[in-house]
């Protein structure tokens, strides 16, 4: 019986193991050129055909005016139907191949988050409730944890759950959320640099890793490289889906408007967000569609500013149900967030221009990656000195709970200072 169980074990790895080796083998011609695991070349070949025997003399001889008027006429024709053919694009296989990327980026997503949080999540917890002592060790807390647990939602809504049980003051907690805004750009840094031809390798080690790994520490490391290669796939698959888009008039006028309109682009960043549950992932996909053209420097960021209100969602569905320290956690990064969205929009040109000096001669996915950086950054550093001011303002607005003078960082707790 045993035998028979490691048996069926052991043909459903093969198995498995044989339908990731199809999937690479195939998912080049599936998703364009740029995937082939040993990035070999395609062959291209080129057929020249021979004129029929019997043509006219008008068109073996150019030189003549019947042979001038039809050529004119053969070039006008052609350049009609090349530019009705830029004009027409197939709307139903760009969204297919938008969702089946969509989907196994998010999917990459997934499985990166739980392998990191089976890995480091005990160390993550423990990182916060050690080294929150001051709002200085509060921010680079938040900025770490964010980075090992690859997503600014997690720290947040665990950030919460702590504050919640008691195991985390309220004033402790808002240096975490502000570091989580600083975390999670490390991600968006690491998109820019373009690693999505090294993704097949990832899915493969991973694989292996993970179904044929001896103990749970590898098959969760197995786990975190499926989940990258997964979502540099998902990444690769959108960008090949969105191509016909780069020659569309009404797409590039659609992108023009946004970067003209920062507010408007703001508004639809947030709506994408707040759909797929990630600002992560809306950063990561503007940087994608940035670094094939499709996405201007101006609508990249007012983009990346929506997806910072978008991520605000999961906060106030994490804050339901919870004490009322835990829910003034929430309210103050929905407020921050809020208010930064709104310095940036007003800013925007300003901030682009910043990244562009910033960035040197680098290409607008990376203007796009530094301009949330600094962003952020920035928010944090003309917010932290007010803490223990926004930490009273919010007793005030969100009254109840322990006292005010302890949780607004008065002398009669260590634990509780800013």
């Amino acid at each position: 019986m045993l035998f028979s169980k490691n048996s069926k074990k052991k043909i459903l790895k093969l198995l498995g193991l044989s339908l990731v080796v199809t999937a690479l083998i195939v998912s080049p011609s599936l998703s364009g050129n740029n995937f082939h695991l040993f990035n070999a070349p395609a062959l291209e070949v080129s057929v020249n055909a021979q004129p029929p025997a019997g043509t006219d003399a008008a068109q073996q001889n150019p030189a003549s005016p019947e042979g001038e008027e039809k050529g004119k006429s053969d070039k006008a024709e052609s350049a009609s139907s090349e530019g009705e053919t830029k004009g027409k694009i197939d709307i139903f296989k760009i969204v297919m191949g938008v969702l089946a990327g969509l989907v196994l980026f998010l999917y990459g997503v997934t499985r990166l988050a739980e392998g990191l949080e089976a890995i480091a999540g005990d160390r993550a917890k423990n990182l916060i409730d050690k080294f929150t002592s001051n709002r200085f060790a509060a921010v680079a807390t938040g900025t770490v944890a964010t980075t090992i647990l690859d997503s600014s939602s997690v720290t947040i809504i665990m950030t919460i759950a702590m504050v919640s049980a008691g195991l985390l003051t309220f004033v402790q907690s808002l240096g975490v959320v502000l570091g989580s805004n600083i975390g999670t750009t490390i991600g968006a840094e690491l998109i820019a640099f373009k690693i999505n031809e090294y993704a097949p390798i990832a899915l493969f080690l991973g694989f292996l890793l993970h179904f044929l790994g001896k103990t749970d520490r590898w098959k969760n490391i197995g786990l975190i490289l499926l989940g990258i290669g997964l979502l540099f796939f998902g990444l690769d698959t959108i960008d090949e889906a969105m191509k016909p888009f780069r020659d569309y008039q009404p797409f590039i006028d659609w992108m023009k408007t946004l970067g003209e309109n920062p507010l408007l682009g703001a508004l639809v960043g947030a709506l994408f967000t707040v759909l797929i549950q990630s600002s992560s992932a809306t950063v990561a996909i503007v940087i994608t569609l940035a670094a094939s053209g499709l996405i201007s420097l101006p609508a990249g960021i007012a983009l990346m500013l929506g997806a910072e209100v978008g991520t605000c969602a999961d906060t106030l569905v994490a804050t339901i149900g919870r004490s009322r320290e835990a829910v003034r956690t929430g309210v103050f990064h929905v407020i921050f967030n809020v208010i930064t969205a709104v310095v940036g929009i007003l800013f925007a040109a300003q901030l682009a221009s910043l990244a562009q000096w910033i960035s040197g001669g680098a290409d607008v996915a990376r203007q796009i990656a530094n301009a949330q950086v600094i962003f952020n950054v920035l928010g944090v550093v003309l917010v932290i000195g007010f803490l223990p001011l926004i930490a009273r303002g919010l007793e005030m607005l969100i009254p109840g709970g322990k006292s005010n003078r302890q949780l607004a960082g008065e002398p009669q707790r260590e634990q509780t200072k800013v």
